[in-house]
């Protein structure tokens, strides 16, 4: 098994969701705030995931010295230090902030590793401490489990999950799903690897007690050389909501579709 399959093993569900679509007024008459919502949760979770991956990498594996997290603005220290697991870093991002690639995340974030996160078995939980993303305030835990038997698995928890928008609408959130690595495993480059969520369900459920169910139809394909997930279904419910996400047959692009009651809403990512 290759040693760098995990600096992309999280899935990047950035834009999972439909934001935008036409035919508006046919939907103008549901409250599709949740799905939204949805969409920039699932962005946060997989960036912190992803972050928690860099640290595994920059200060468990290449053993760096340096406090500055490689390709983000954090600055990483282990509290306690220690040579044994559980070891616990802290990434600092500043009270008043710092900005990635366009992003400005605020607070820290606690990732504590009870092993490497190539092994089977092994967690790596993220909490998130006065912490906001594009004035976003996030509050949750994540736990990463490697549950890889032949090729790399991993199952995505996330209990207590708090949203603030920016508007001060509050989100509740929670779910789990697995996410398999099925090319690309045999090779020492990353632009090979396809990653497929298998199953999960996630819910979001608004301060007024609205909540949406999204549960993986059929496997969600995402290909590390594609921006995009290219292929696979989202059952979609709620109240008012109960249609399919449909994220096309493998072509890499920002386009699917979203179907209800036999009406066809195309989608951009």
């Amino acid at each position: 098994m290759k040693k760098n399959f995990y600096l992309s093993a999280a899935f990047t569900l950035t834009c999972f969701l439909f934001i935008s679509c036409t035919k508006e007024d046919s939907l103008s008459a549901t409250d599709n705030s949740s799905v939204v919502a949805s969409a920039s949760i699932d962005a946060v979770n997989e960036m912190d995931i992803q972050t928690g991956a860099q640290v595994s990498f920059d200060k468990l594996t290449a053993k760096k010295t340096g406090k500055t997290l490689t390709n983000s603005c954090g600055t990483v220290t282990m509290d306690p230090i220690t040579t044994t697991f559980p070891k616990t870093f802290y990434v600092d991002f500043g009270t008043t902030g710092c900005q990635t690639n366009g992003i400005t995340r605020k607070g820290k974030l606690k990732i504590t590793f009870s092993n490497y996160i190539t092994e089977t078995g092994s967690t790596m939980t993220v909490e998130r401490i006065d912490y906001s993303v594009n004035g976003n305030k996030v509050a949750g835990t994540i736990v990463y489990k490697n549950t890889t038997t032949t090729v790399p698995q991993w199952t995505r928890t996330v209990t207590n999950g708090i949203f603030t928008d920016t508007k001060g609408d509050v989100y509740q959130n929670a779910g789990s799903y697995t996410i398999k690595q099925t090319a690309g495993v045999s090779t020492l480059t990353l632009t090979d690897n396809t990653y497929e969520m298998i199953e999960g369900t996630h819910t979001v459920t608004k301060q007024n007690d609205a909540k949406i169910t999204l549960t993986v139809l059929e496997p969600l394909v995402k290909n590390f050389s594609c921006d995009y997930v290219s292929k696979g279904k989202l059952k979609v419910e709620s109240t008012l909501l109960n249609g399919t996400i449909n994220y096309g047959n493998g072509d890499c692009d920002n386009k699917g579709t979203y179907t209800q009651n036999g009406i066809e809403f195309p989608i951009t990512m």
